[in-house]
C-alpha cells in the first residue's frame, strides 16, 4: 500500500508541474525558391542559380557555449526544381588552412561538417539528416523520437561536393525529392536545422538556436516554406548483386566436404520501391553479407545467450521504427526487444548426429530466401514498419564411406512483424503496436523440440508535457508459443525462467503442455528536459514471457523497479567543458514477490576545456538472491557485491589519441574478483589515414563457477569450481580512405581466452545464514583427477560415486576482414573482400601467451575467403 501511494503521488507530481507551461517562441522561418537550371555541384558556388534568394545566417553557438555568437559566420540557401533539392553552404573561416579535412568513410562524421536536417512529415518528431565535410565526405542518417534515435544505416542516393576557398569553405548538396518524405500541400512547411561543426574548437552552432539541456531537437527546428506545390515523387530502384568467392582451408584426409577449397558464385537482387512518396518498400531476394564483419570472439561460461549487434544493412536501416523496446537502460536489462533480427538468418538450432566413419557437411548459417519491408508514415501520422521474411529448410549432408544422406538441423521458417504508431497533439501523444509472429515447418524434420508457433503482441503509449520536458510512457505486451510437449518443456525449463526449481512455489513444471503465455509491461515518467532530469522506472516480466523466437529476451519472472536522476552543467566552468552526474537506486523481485536484490549506482562523465574527456562511476548490490545461479536448483543466497569503473581519453582531434580504462567488480566473502583493463591509441598520419589499436586483458577469480549437476542417492549435487580466467584480446583497425567513395578497410583480432579451475565444491544448504556452511568443499580423499575426469567419492568408502569432465579450456582464435569498397556510380558499389579466421583449442587451462599464438598461427592452416560482389543499381524514376 505504502508503494501505491508513493507512486500516485508521483504522479500527481509529475502532472501538475508539466503543466505550468511556458509559452512557446516563435519559429524562424526560410522560404526556399524556384529555379529553372540546376546548379553544377561542385563547391565553387558560381552557379547562376545561386544569385536567387537570399543568404540566411543567423547561426547561434549550441557547444560549448549556449546563445553566444559563434566563432566563425555561416550561411545558406536553398532551392529547387521539379526533381531536387539543392542547398548551398558558405562557412566562412578567418584561418582557412586550419579546417580539419578529413578524408573518411561514408557516415564517420570527422572534421569540420555542415548539416542539414529536414522534417518534411511536419511530424515535429523525425528528421532526415544530410551532411557533408570540408574534404567531401557525406553524411546523412533519420532521427526518430525527437532527435533520440539515430539510423546512421539510412543511405539515400544524393550527391554533395565542398571546396575550402580563400574565405573559408563552400558546401553544395543536390537532393532527389525521391530520398524525402512528404505530402503535397498548399498551407504546410517542413521543419529545418542547418548546424555547422568547426571540429578543432569542438563547436557546434544552431540555425534556429536549440537548448543543450532540451529534451529533443526536432520539435524545435525551425520553419522551411517554399515548397507547398512540389509533386512528391517515388522512388523505385533495382539492384541486383553477384558474387563470387573462393575458400581455402586445412584439408581433412577422408573428408569429401573438406578438400581444401570451395569456390563459389551467387546472385541475388535488393529493391528499394516507393509504394508512395511516404511508404517504401525493401525487397531483397538471396540476399549476400558477405562483406560484413564478423562478431568478435568470445567465451560465454553463463546460462544466458549472449547478445549481438546487428551488422547486415537491410535489417539495420529502418530499425527506430520496427523496433519495440521492452528493456530499461543500457546494458543486459536494456536489450530485450520483441524484435531481434539476429534471429533471421541465425545459425541452424540442429546439428547432425553421425559416426566415427561417417562426414557431415554442416552450413554455418541459414539461408534468406527472400525478405520484405514497407516502412514510413503516412499523412495521417502513422509510422508503419512491417517486415516479411523466408528462411530455407537447412540440411547437413553426411557422407557414410561414399553413400550420402541429409539430415535436416534448421527448418523451413517464416518470419512476421508489424508495428504501428500514430501520433497526436504535435507529437505529443503517441500510441503504437507490435506484432511479431514466427512459423516453423516441423513435419518430417525430427526438430520437434524447437517452437511450431511463436506469437507476440504489445502496445505502447508516450505522452509528453511541458514542451516535452515531461514525459510518461507505458507499454505492455503479451506472448504465446505453441510446440510438442517436448518443446513446451524445454522452454520451461530454460535459464530464462527454470520452472523446475525446487523451491519456487509460484511456477510449477507441467510436461504434458503443448503451449506456454507470458506478459510483460514497462512504465517510464518524469523529467527528461533541462539539467535536473529524473525518472522512475519499472519494468516486470511474467515467468511465462517467452519472446525468443523472434526477439530477445535474457530473463523472465522478474520485477524490476528503479529511481533515477541526473544533473548536467552544460555550460564550461572551472576546467570543465561539460559535466554530467548520474546515480539510481533498484530493487529486483520475481513475480512469487521473493527479494531477488537491492542497488545503488553512480557515475560521472566529464569533458575538459583542453579536449580530454573521462568519467567514473561505481555500484553496490545486497540482499542478493540468486534463482538461476543453481541452473534449475533452489535460489541461493549471495555475498553483497560490488562495482567500479574509471577510464580517461586524449584531446581526438590530434593526430595521436589515447584511451584507458579499467573496470573492477567483485563480491565480499572474498568470492570473486574481477579487473578489466581497457587501452586504446589511434594514430592519424595523414587526413586519409587511421590506425586504431585497442588492446583488452581480463582477470576474473570467481570461487562459484559452475561445473555440472550430477546426482547421487536421487539427490541432486550442484557442482562449481574456482575458476583462475584470463582473456586477452586485441582490436587492430585501419582505414584508408583514397576518396570518399573508395575507401580500405581492414579489421583484425587475435583472441586467448583459458580457464584453469579448482576448488571444486557441492552446494549444500544454498540459503543458510553464514555462506560458509551453503557449500561443501570436497577433501583430497573426495576428488581425484583421472586422465580425462575428476572422479568423485562423496561418502569415502573407495568407490566413485559421480564424476565431471575437466573443464579447464584454452581457447584461441584469430579473425580478420579486409574490404576495398567503391561506390563507382550513386547506389552501385565494388566489393573486394578478403576474410581469414584461425582457431585453436586445448582442454589445458594455462595462460602463456607466446605459446598460444604460436599454436594459433601454425597449428593448421587458415580459413581464407576472398570474395567479390558487384551490385549495380537501376534508378527507374
Amino acid at each position: 500500500m505504502k508503494n501505491l501511494t508513493f507512486i500516485l503521488i508521483f504522479f500527481v507530481g509529475v502532472y501538475f508541474s508539466a503543466h505550468a507551461q511556458d509559452k512557446p517562441q516563435e519559429k524562424k522561418h526560410y522560404n526556399a525558391v524556384r529555379i529553372e537550371n540546376a546548379p553544377s555541384i561542385d563547391g565553387n558556388l558560381d552557379d547562376e542559380a545561386w544569385l536567387h534568394n537570399n543568404w540566411e545566417g543567423g547561426f547561434i553557438q549550441h557547444e560549448p557555449y549556449e546563445n553566444r555568437p559563434p566563432s566563425q559566420p555561416t550561411e545558406f540557401k536553398i532551392c529547387f526544381d521539379d526533381i531536387h533539392l539543392y542547398v548551398a553552404i558558405k562557412a566562412y573561416d578567418s584561418a582557412p588552412d586550419s579546417i580539419t579535412n578529413r578524408m573518411s568513410r561514408r557516415d564517420n562524421g570527422e572534421g569540420d561538417m555542415i548539416f542539414i536536417i529536414f522534417d518534411s512529415y511536419h511530424d515535429l518528431r523525425t528528421g532526415f539528416v544530410y551532411g557533408v565535410s570540408s574534404a567531401g565526405v557525406r553524411f546523412d542518417m533519420i532521427m526518430s523520437n525527437d532527435g533520440q534515435n539515430e539510423d546512421t544505416s539510412w543511405d539515400p542516393i544524393w550527391q554533395a561536393k565542398a571546396k575550402v576557398h580563400e574565405w573559408g569553405w563552400a558546401a553544395e548538396m543536390k537532393i532527389p525529392f525521391t530520398q524525402l518524405r512528404f505530402q503535397k500541400s498548399s498551407d504546410e512547411v517542413w521543419g529545418i536545422i542547418v548546424a555547422r561543426q568547426i571540429f578543432r574548437h569542438e563547436e557546434m552552432s544552431l540555425w534556429p538556436a536549440i537548448p543543450r539541456d532540451a529534451p529533443g531537437i526536432v520539435h524545435l527546428a525551425g520553419e522551411l516554406g517554399g515548397l507547398q506545390e512540389v509533386e512528391p515523387r517515388k522512388q523505385f530502384d533495382i539492384t541486383p548483386y553477384g558474387v563470387a568467392s573462393y575458400n581455402t582451408y586445412e584439408p581433412e584426409e577422408g573428408n569429401p566436404f573438406k578438400t581444401g577449397s570451395d569456390p563459389k558464385f551467387k546472385a541475388g537482387l535488393d529493391a528499394k520501391i516507393g509504394v508512395t512518396n511516404n511508404l517504401t518498400m525493401d525487397l531483397t531476394l538471396l540476399p549476400d553479407f558477405g562483406q560484413v564483419e564478423a562478431d568478435p570472439s568470445e567465451v560465454n561460461l553463463t546460462a544466458f545467450e549472449t547478445f549481438f549487434e546487428e551488422k547486415r544493412p537491410f535489417f539495420i536501416e529502418g530499425s527506430n521504427i520496427t523496433s519495440f523496446n521492452v528493456g530499461l537502460g543500457d546494458g543486459d536489462v536494456g536489450n530485450d526487444n520483441l524484435f531481434y533480427s539476429r534471429r533471421i538468418g541465425r545459425r541452424p538450432h540442429g546439428y547432425p548426429s553421425f559416426e566415427n566413419n561417417e562426414y557431415a557437411d554442416v552450413p554455418a548459417f541459414t539461408n534468406i530466401l527472400g525478405a520484405a519491408k514497407l516502412t514510413g508514415k503516412t499523412k495521417n501520422g502513422i509510422s508503419v514498419g512491417f517486415i516479411e521474411s523466408v528462411t530455407a529448410e537447412v540440411k547437413a549432408n553426411i557422407d557414410s564411406l561414399g553413400q550420402r544422406s541429409t539430415q535436416v538441423i534448421e527448418p523451413l521458417s517464416n518470419y512476421s512483424l508489424a508495428r504501428v504508431q500514430k501520433d497526436f497533439n504535435k507529437g505529443n501523444t503517441i500510441i503504437g503496436g507490435a506484432v511479431t509472429n514466427t512459423i516453423r515447418r516441423l513435419d518430417g524434420t525430427d526438430m520437434d523440440y524447437l517452437h511450431k508457433n511463436a506469437t507476440t503482441a504489445g502496445i505502447d503509449f508516450e505522452q509528453y508535457f511541458k514542451e516535452k520536458h515531461y514525459m510518461l510512457s507505458i507499454s505492455g505486451y503479451l506472448s504465446h508459443v505453441e510446440g510438442s510437449e517436448e518443446a513446451i518443456t524445454r522452454t520451461q525449463m530454460s535459464s530464462a525462467r527454470y520452472y523446475q526449481r525446487p523451491d519456487a512455489d509460484h511456477v510449477e513444471l507441467d510436461e504434458d503442455r503443448t503451449s506456454l503465455s507470458g506478459f510483460g509491461g514497462k512504465i517510464q515518467a518524469g523529467k527528461i528536459g533541462g539539467k535536473w532530469n529524473f525518472l522512475f522506472m519499472s519494468n516486470l516480466k511474467s515467468p511465462g514471457l517467452e519472446i525468443n523466437d523472434m526477439g530477445y529476451q535474457r530473463e523472465a519472472d522478474q520485477m524490476l523497479n528503479v529511481l533515477w536522476t541526473g544533473y548536467n552543467f552544460t555550460e564550461p566552468f572551472s576546467i570543465f567543458r561539460s559535466l554530467n552526474l548520474n546515480n539510481d537506486a533498484f530493487i529486483v523481485n520475481d513475480f512469487g514477490g521473493n527479494l531477488q536484490g537491492i542497488g545503488y549506482e553512480w557515475n560521472v562523465n566529464a569533458d575538459f576545456k583542453n579536449f580530454w574527456s573521462g568519467g567514473t562511476g561505481g555500484g553496490f548490490g545486497w540482499l542478493n538472491r540468486s534463482n538461476t545461479m543453481l541452473r534449475g536448483g533452489p535460489t541461493m543466497y549471495m555475498p553483497d557485491t560490488w562495482r567500479y569503473r574509471i577510464f580517461v581519453s586524449t584531446d581526438d582531434r590530434k593526430k595521436v589519441s589515447l584511451f584507458a580504462g579499467t573496470f573492477l567488480n567483485g563480491m565480499a566473502e572474498d568470492v570473486s574478483f574481477n579487473i578489466s583493463y581497457d587501452m586504446g591509441i589511434t594514430l592519424r598520419p595523414l587526413n586519409t589515414l587511421t590506425i586504431s589499436i585497442n588492446p583488452n586483458y581480463s582477470v576474473r577469480k570467481d570461487e562459484f563457477q559452475y561445473v555440472s549437476r550430477q546426482s547421487m542417492n536421487d539427490d541432486d549435487r550442484y557442482i562449481f569450481g574456482k575458476i583462475d580466467q584470463k582473456v586477452l584480446s586485441m582490436s587492430l583497425r585501419i582505414n584508408y580512405n583514397i576518396t570518399p567513395d573508395l575507401t580500405i578497410q581492414y579489421w583484425g583480432q587475435p583472441f586467448i581466452a583459458t580457464g584453469e579451475y579448482s576448488n571444486f565444491k557441492m552446494i549444500t544448504d544454498p540459503k543458510a545464514e553464514e555462506f560458509s556452511d551453503r557449500y561443501h568443499e570436497y577433501t583430497p580423499e573426495q576428488i581425484t583427477l583421472e586422465d580425462e575426469y575428476y572422479g568423485i567419492d562423496e561418502d569415502t568408502d573407495g568407490t566413485y560415486d559421480y564424476g565431471i569432465g575437466i573443464p579447464d579450456f584454452n581457447v584461441d582464435e584469430w579473425l580478420s576482414n579486409l574490404v576495398i569498397r567503391w561506390e563507382f556510380l550513386p547506389g552501385s558499389t565494388a566489393y573486394l573482400v578478403w576474410s581469414q579466421s584461425r582457431d585453436f583449442y586445448s582442454p589445458v587451462g594455462e595462460f602463456a601467451f607466446c605459446d598460444n599464438m604460436q599454436k594459433l598461427f601454425t597449428d593448421k592452416k587458415a580459413n581464407n575467403v576472398f570474395l567479390v560482389k558487384l551490385s549495380y543499381r537501376f534508378g527507374l524514376r
